[in-house]
């Protein structure tokens, strides 16, 4: 009769068993000690430094570093921490610090730049993002951003105002939590530039230009104005007037090169078809290439005009005369001797016949 409550007990422990098993194994789960943290939100919590922190990781022991900095915790001070809130017998490892670090979002100002840049493009006259110059009010510097700020840089409002080129600008970016999206105010000072080719020495009228002469630079447009000379364009022309190193070329300083000097020997071409001759001359007049001017010729005394056509060449086009045909008339007769026929011909309108 005692066979059954024994058989009965030992089915209770067997059936036990595996639950004894399951609470030691949780029971011997040791707090381990973590060497570097990682953390996004303002605080550092027991779970964040130690692993198998039980009931006790939400607990919150120190404010975390700034956004996108690191921070070092003696490990002695951490487990005087931990034991205050009753988490004992934690494995170091013989690790002497911790390492925390606040994860965050980092925008460069080169972003920054850029997105403000193209959110004034086109607006109150300004022309192309690529043109424009932009001063901040404030140091523009790298920004760190809570690590749940992961959307796009966005465009919330932009304003320019053209008569002082004053800009207001509101960036946005989105929070993956859902919550207000981060948003990021600038203002200062834009204003559109050009390319213009500077002079790097002074030069005089009539200097012709080198490359060395040249550089490039971008200008206010408002100063430059809308003529400004391209380096492809300055380079190997003249100067129609005196100015200072850098100063900014205009078109309208610009000349092609005289080919041609006053009081200059040059070459004269007389040209027509089939003929090609050439003599020397003296230029009365300074000429570039197409321009008419005048040449003495030191022979003759006479004084010629043509088109300048080289450095130092003048040439003549003379006109191909035109062909006179003189008709024969030997052969047409007089008024006379075309109403008198001639001796033996032949009538060619014979009379009627006389009636008998």
């Amino acid at each position: 009769m005692m066979l059954r409550p024994l058989l009965l007990a030992a089915a209770l422990m067997a059936t036990a068993a595996p639950a004894f098993a399951q609470a030691s194994n949780e029971t011997i789960a040791v707090p381990v000690l973590r060497a570097k943290v990682a953390v996004t939100s303002d605080v550092v919590r027991i779970g964040d430094v130690v692993d198998n922190a039980g009931t006790s990781a939400q607990i919150a022991i120190y404010r975390a570093p700034d956004l996108g900095t690191t921070g070092a915790l003696p490990t002695a001070q951490v487990l005087s921490v931990l034991r205050a809130h009753q988490v004992i017998g934690v494995t170091t490892n013989d690790i002497k610090e911790v390492t925390v670090t606040r994860l965050a979002r980092n925008v460069e100002a080169r972003e920054i730049l850029l997105a403000v840049t193209q959110a004034l493009e086109h607006r109150g006259g300004l022309g192309d993002a690529a043109n424009l110059s932009l001063t901040f009010d404030r140091e523009l510097q790298d920004l760190h951003l809570d690590a749940s700020n992961t959307g796009a840089i966005q465009v919330a409002a932009a304003r320019y105002e053209p008569r002082n080129g004053r800009f207001d600008v509101m960036l946005e970016i989105a929070n993956e939590n859902s919550v207000a999206p981060a948003k990021l105010r600038f203002t200062g000072l834009a204003i559109e530039t050009v390319e213009v080719a500077v002079l790097t020495r002074s030069v005089e009228r009539a200097d012709l230009l080198k490359a060395s002469d040249i550089v490039v630079e971008r200008r206010p447009k408002a100063e430059v104005g809308t003529d400004a000379a391209s380096r492809e364009r300055a380079v190997g022309m003249q100067m129609r007037r005196p100015l200072h190193t850098g100063q900014p070329l205009h078109l309208a300083d610009l000349a092609k090169p005289d080919l041609v000097q006053r009081d200059q020997a040059v070459t004269v071409i007389y040209q027509t078809a089939g003929i090609y001759l050439t003599t020397r001359g003296k230029a009365l007049d300074n000429g570039t290439e197409g321009d008419v001017v005048s040449v003495l010729n030191p022979q003759s005394k006479r004084t010629v005009s043509g088109v300048v056509t080289g450095r130092g060449q003048v040439t003549i086009q003379v006109a191909t005369p035109t062909p006179v045909y003189v008709a024969d008339t030997s052969a047409i007769p007089s008024p006379d001797q075309a109403a008198a026929p001639a001796a033996g011909a032949i009538d060619s309108h014979p009379q009627a016949p006389k009636q008998e």
